[in-house]
């Protein structure tokens, strides 16, 4: 039976890293942006009406709206000696129109004419060459290698659809687009003693001058006629370069640079009049329909996937930013849902703990450990406390709606704590260390203190798992072992070995059996009594499964790993059934939500993805 596609139902992420992916469409009220190989559209706040674009087989590149918003273009990374694809997507359908394939590698930066009839694309540094595409075709019309230098951005002027220009590193050409013979034609832009990686191009509306934001954070102003240098400001440069830029409709150049600064600086003397500073670099910055005689607004994305709306005051000369979408920018590290309850799930990732509305895509609860990371999260059983393990080997418990600190467990593990579960009574908490520790801390009204430390295990304990009445735990180790331990002995009871790093252990809800994953690729079953292998299933053919989750009912079992996939089996049949592709980094966990209505994955790039829970089909 063949695989079919695990329906996506939203996303929690934004690829924040992406030069310029934050776009508005033209309609004013939809924003698209890209989540690892996924492109969401949505509209502006309103983050549950999510439609997604879907056909990267890798981490979106960069991407370009059509100034009609009819045509979106995206392209793409890809390994090394192939050809990254570029896609041209129908807004209108949310269909895939064209896909291209030419650049190597990577693809750097795309930019559509102004009457929609052109796309130019510039290859990245594998690569570095220039190709014009005819949008409604989708052939390309001609090409040319570009600077001995790499070169970062591309675009149309704004009035007419047969001159580009393009700027890198050391760099900067106006091209002539001769559409009869085919050809492009480069004429080099005179800058004088001055030397810049170019970053960024802005252009103003009627196409005298092009503003060059540089890694050096300043801003040259060029003559696109006479190709000359005309200027160059702020007379302080901005920390870590200008990264991105725009026109604002009054004419000012508004600037986005690495630091977080964004700045507003007048187009005649390159001046900055107003600047505010955001706690991580800009990455997009993008204009808003809304204006008024003394004001404007536009749309900022940060480097760490967040997304602000930010307001010029005229009257006042000031800005005004109010964040509008927060994100994991690191990679997820745990995910947990309360006992029995769909409603909300958490998040581990970096330094921080978040709670989640699972159907409204929004942040309920932050919880930050400055300079730590935050390996491992568990709801306690009667949901009165979040329990999570950290890299300086604490333990640390969390109110989950105050969000308040309630205890810490000290020097729980000595090199880090690695998985933590707490029991169904939740009047004890079982954790595992990076140094192979198995612990039992008792949880007192006042006070906690250990029960037993048991080791056996001889790597890290990646994965821990309670049988219902508390009587047994089994931990899983990179060892190649996991170990079956009574908890009123403290003692084994049983073990199973395997050549792999087991990654993850989870009993099937009649405890029958044990299944079991980690980097041979396998997913095995074991008996649960006598720690016997009963079946073997190839989870994946490439790539290392780090993730596993069984249904509450036992009919199945969902995998995530290093193939970016998320996988949905029969238990019964150990078949694969359906299959969920849009991350673009490894998946690092997977649960399945109490009442069996969605999947919650994520991954190494930062990206949480909701999917529809697919009942496999029985075989009569």
């Amino acid at each position: 039976m063949a695989t079919e596609a695990l329906p996506l139902e939203g996303v929690i992420g934004f690829g924040g890293h992406v030069r310029d992916g934050l776009l508005l469409h033209p309609d004013g009220c939809t924003l698209i942006y890209p989540l690892g190989s996924t492109i969401v559209i949505r509209e502006k706040g309103n983050p549950t009406s999510q439609e997604f674009l879907q056909g990267h087989s890798d981490k979106v590149s960069c991407m370009g709206l059509s100034r009609s918003g009819r045509y979106l273009a995206s392209g793409q990374i890809t390994y090394m000696g192939f050809c990254a694809d570029i896609i041209i997507w129908d807004l209108e359908t949310r269909t895939l129109r064209h896909r291209m394939s030419l650049h190597k590698v990577k693809v750097q930066a795309l930019a559509f004419s102004f009457d929609d009839r052109f796309l130019a694309s510039i290859g990245g540094q594998d690569d570095n060459s220039l190709v014009v595409w005819d949008a409604e075709s989708g052939r390309a019309i001609c090409g040319s290698p570009t600077s001995n230098e790499s070169v970062l951005c591309v675009k149309f002027l704004n009035t007419t659809n047969t001159k580009i220009v393009t700027a890198g590193s050391r760099n900067m050409d106006v091209w002539e687009f001769d559409l009869a013979n085919r050809k492009v034609r480069p004429h080099g832009c005179h800058l004088g003693q001055l030397k810049r990686v170019v970053e960024t191009i802005v252009i103003d509306d009627e196409d005298h001058y092009a503003y060059c934001g540089t890694s050096t954070g300043d801003l040259l102003q060029v003559g696109l006629e006479n190709k000359l240098f005309q200027n160059i400001g702020p007379k302080t440069k901005i920390p870590r370069g200008i990264v991105t830029s725009a026109i604002s409709p009054f004419g000012h150049v508004v600037v986005g640079a690495g630091d977080g600064t964004i700045g507003v600086m007048d187009k005649k003397s390159l001046h900055m009049m107003t600047s505010i500073k955001l706690p991580s670099g800009i990455s997009s910055l993008v204009m808003c329909n809304e204006i008024t005689s003394k004001s404007f607004t536009f749309l900022v994305g940060t480097a760490h996937s967040s997304m602000y709306y930010v307001r010029y005051d005229t009257s006042t000369n000031t800005l005004h930013a109010e964040l509008e979408q927060t994100n994991h920018c690191e990679k997820i590290n745990d995910i947990a849902f309360p006992q029995g309850y769909s409603q909300v799930f958490a998040t581990a990732s970096g330094s921080e703990i978040r709670i989640w509305h699972a159907t409204e895509y929004r942040e309920l609860l932050r919880i930050k450990v400055p300079t730590l990371q935050c390996t491992c999260i568990a709801f306690m059983a009667d949901g009165k406390s979040i329990i999570s393990g950290w890299s300086d080997g604490k333990i640390r418990a969390f109110g989950p709606q105050s969000g308040k600190q309630l205890y810490v467990i000290n020097d729980a593990h000595q090199q880090g704590v690695t998985a933590i579960i707490g029991t169904y009574n939740c009047k004890r908490i079982i954790s595992g260390g990076k140094e192979g520790l198995v612990r039992i801390w008792r949880i007192g009204a006042t006070s906690t203190s250990m029960e037993a430390s048991m080791k056996e295990h001889k790597g890290p304990v990646n994965a821990l798992e309670l049988r219902k009445n508390d009587s047994e735990c089994v931990s899983a180790s990179s060892d190649g072992s996991c170990i079956i331990w009574d908890l009123t002995r403290f003692t084994r009871n049983n073990s199973l070995f395997a050549s792999t790093f087991f990654k993850t252990i989870l009993y099937h809800p009649d405890e029958s059996q044990l299944v079991t994953t980690g980097t041979d690729r396998k997913i095995t079953y074991w008996d649960a009594y006598d720690g016997q292998a009963i079946r073997i299933v190839d989870g994946s053919d490439s790539a290392e499964l780090n993730a596993l989750a069984v249904s509450p009912d036992g009919t199945s079992i969902v995998s995530g790993g290093g193939d970016k996939d998320v996988k949905l089996w029969g238990y019964d049949e150990g078949h694969c059934y359906y299959v969920g592709r849009g991350h673009s980094g490894a998946v690092t966990k997977v649960k399945i939500s109490p009442d069996m209505k969605f999947i919650v994955s994520g991954g190494e790039e930062g990206a949480i993805f909701i999917w529809e829970y697919l009942t496999p089909p029985i075989d009569v």
